[in-house]
C-alpha cells in the first residue's frame, strides 16, 4: 500500500508544474557548450582552490580570480539563471511534501485506528 501511494505522488510530482519548469530549464541547458565548459573549468578552479585550502595554503591568487570571473559568467546566463530559480522552486515544492509527510506521520503515530488498505 505504501508503495503505490509513494509511486502515486511520485506521479503527481513528475505531473506539477514546478517538475515541468525544472524539465524545460534543464533541457534548455543542455547542449549549451559555451556554457558547459564555464561550469567544467569553474569546478576545476574550485576544486584547486579546495585542495590548496585542505593543505592549509591560500589559494593562488590567478585560481581566485578566475574563479571569481567564471563565476560571475555563469551566473549572468540567462539559462542559468532560469534553472536556478526552476531548482529553487521545485526544492521548495518537495520540502511542501516533505513537511506534509511528516504531519501526516505524526497523525498516524497518534491515531489507534488501524487501517489496512
Amino acid at each position: 500500500m505504501i508503495e503505490a501511494k509513494a509511486q502515486e505522488l511520485g506521479r503527481l510530482i513528475g505531473q506539477s508544474e514546478d517538475f515541468k519548469a525544472l524539465k524545460r530549464a534543464r533541457d534548455a541547458l543542455e547542449g549549451v557548450a559555451e556554457l558547459d565548459a564555464k561550469l567544467e573549468e569553474l569546478q576545476q578552479v574550485a576544486a584547486r582552490m579546495e585542495k590548496a585550502m585542505m593543505e592549509g595554503a591560500e589559494p593562488a591568487q590567478a585560481d581566485r580570480e578566475t574563479y571569481e570571473g567564471l563565476l560571475g559568467q555563469v551566473q549572468s546566463d540567462s539559462r542559468y539563471q532560469g534553472m536556478v530559480a526552476a531548482q529553487a522552486n521545485f526544492d521548495k515544492l518537495m520540502l511542501r511534501v516533505q513537511d506534509q509527510i511528516m504531519e501526516g506521520i505524526k497523525k498516524g503515530s497518534e491515531s489507534m485506528i488501524i487501517t489496512l488498505e
